[in-house]
């Protein structure tokens, strides 16, 4: 038994979750740049930044299947090769045609990265230490979007006459938006290499009846106590080997279902991503100068850092549904108080600033991370891989949404109700958790996929 061997597995199946983060990111350096070189128009603009959500929706759509059919880690090697292509292929792109290609590809990549990476480590993971482990997903996505934005500035103020190679030259001086771009190959090569190295879950190797395989790794993960007891648990549900995504919309499982929708999604229509893509411009409208405003949004993609340890050390000693509370409250306070701040004209000095801070901080302890946390652990065996996708994609409809909103809601709403209507949509997400999520902390997922069936059979008689 070896916790290092854990967290080492973990790790390398989080980096899913920094690619996922940069690759999200990097893109907001490179708009006006690649707008210049192509002489793009405001419908080419937006195909640019938004064509990898169209991919993302594929990527998800696909990737439950074939998780449930082949692997989660085959198909996190998939994802891999994708986030590499992509930022080779956009690196390189000899027109804008091409360039969306690749762009469409790495939203192959998020999308299929998105699902499996948290799936992946919610069944590889002991129950005592799961929430620690599937937040470090969420961390490694908070720290791909600030070195994206870092490594975007670096490459920007750096950006002067490199003599070597023409194509050198091109890269890194004079068509700069290729190196941001293609500066994601060196963690997808890296994350490509070390899947190669980590073991296949052992819980889709108990669906396809590997229980020795599976044993091997549940040893080397928890002690043999621990795996017998794991194994034992699996049996005793006694597994359908190709269930149905239907089997969710039963009434057994109908609360896990609705909270698997309905949880990443207010996950993202209450504004988070908002704040992350247009921070610089509800800054610059509060009164900050362009440098303060990229300043302030570096500095609120570092306490999306930060904040996120606070869920790593208490997910699994607090709970889930307490941390839910305490930050989705605070983050309803805080998006109320900033709409407030903006109407009454109260934009000078650093109030707004600071609970916007104190926002992402809300968010980054609470739905950020305990929301992959809990669709993780939320749904039976058998389908996992399947309903997660389906979890995952109801995300990816939120995060589009707020994209596509956001800006026409600050130009003709104003920045006072757009907070006001992200503190409404995020509002529901209190009475999700004190009426259909349990508390999961601890249990294992036999143990929670036993819940439902307990549950039910309690409502019925």
């Amino acid at each position: 038994m070896s916790n290092n061997y854990l967290y080492l597995v973990c790790l390398v199946a989080a980096l899913g979750g920094f690619l996922f983060g940069f690759d999200t990111a990097v893109i907001s350096g490179t708009i006006s740049l690649v707008k210049n070189d192509f002489s793009l128009n405001s419908v080419s603009e937006g195909w640019f930044v938004s064509c990898a959500l169209l991919g993302c929706i594929a990527g998800v759509s696909f990737s439950g299947k074939l998780s449930d059919q082949y692997g989660r880690k085959v198909v996190l090697i998939i994802s891999a090769v994708l986030f590499l292509a992509s930022a080779i292929g956009c690196m390189l792109s000899t027109s804008f045609t091409v360039l969306i290609i690749f762009r469409l590809i790495g939203g192959l990549g998020i999308g299929v990265a998105s699902m499996v990476s948290p799936l992946y480590i919610s069944e590889f993971a002991p129950s005592r230490l799961r929430g620690m482990m599937v937040s470090l997903y969420q961390l490694a996505l908070t720290i791909g979007i600030v070195l994206a934005y870092f490594s975007n500035v670096y490459l920007a103020d750096h950006a002067t006459t490199i003599y070597g190679s023409e194509g050198m030259t091109k890269i890194f001086s004079t068509e700069v938006w290729r190196a941001m771009l293609g500066l994601g190959a060196l963690p997808a090569a890296v994350f490509l290499i070390s899947l190669f190295f980590v073991p296949e879950s052992p819980r889709w190797l108990l669906l396809k009846g590997k229980e020795h395989k599976a044993e091997v790794i549940l040893i080397k993960i928890d002690g043999p106590e621990a795996a017998k007891k794991e194994i034992q648990a699996f049996k005793d549900q006694g597994v359908e080997h190709d269930t149905s995504i239907k089997e969710l919309f039963t009434p057994v499982y109908r609360k896990a279902m609705w909270i698997g929708l309905l949880l990443p999604f207010l996950s993202q229509v209450c504004g988070i991503n908002a704040v992350i893509y247009y921070g610089p411009r509800i800054l610059e409208q509060a009164g900050f100068t362009l440098n303060n405003a990229l300043g302030g949004q570096v500095t609120i993609g570092l306490v999306n850092v930060v904040f996120t340890f606070v869920a790593i050390f208490t997910v699994d000693k607090w709970g889930r549904r307490p941390l839910l509370f305490v930050g989705i409250g605070g983050a309803v306070a805080s998006l109320l108080t900033i709409g407030a701040l903006f109407a009454l004209g109260i934009t000078s000095g650093p109030w707004i600033l600071m609970f916007i801070l104190v926002f992402i901080a809300c968010f980054a302890f609470s739905f950020g991370p305990v929301c992959w946390v809990v669709i993780g652990e939320i749904f039976p065996n058998a389908i996992r891989g399947k309903a997660m996708a389906l979890a995952t994609l109801s995300l990816w409809i939120g995060n589009f949404l707020v994209g596509q909103l956001t800006p026409v809601m600050l130009e003709g709403l104003g920045s006072s109700w757009t907070f006001w209507l992200f503190a409404l949509c995020c509002s529901p997400a209190l009475w999700l958790t004190w009426k259909l999520i349990p508390e999961t902390k601890g249990r294992s997922l036999e143990d929670i996929e036993a819940h439902w069936k307990s549950d039910y059979q309690k409502n019925r008689s």
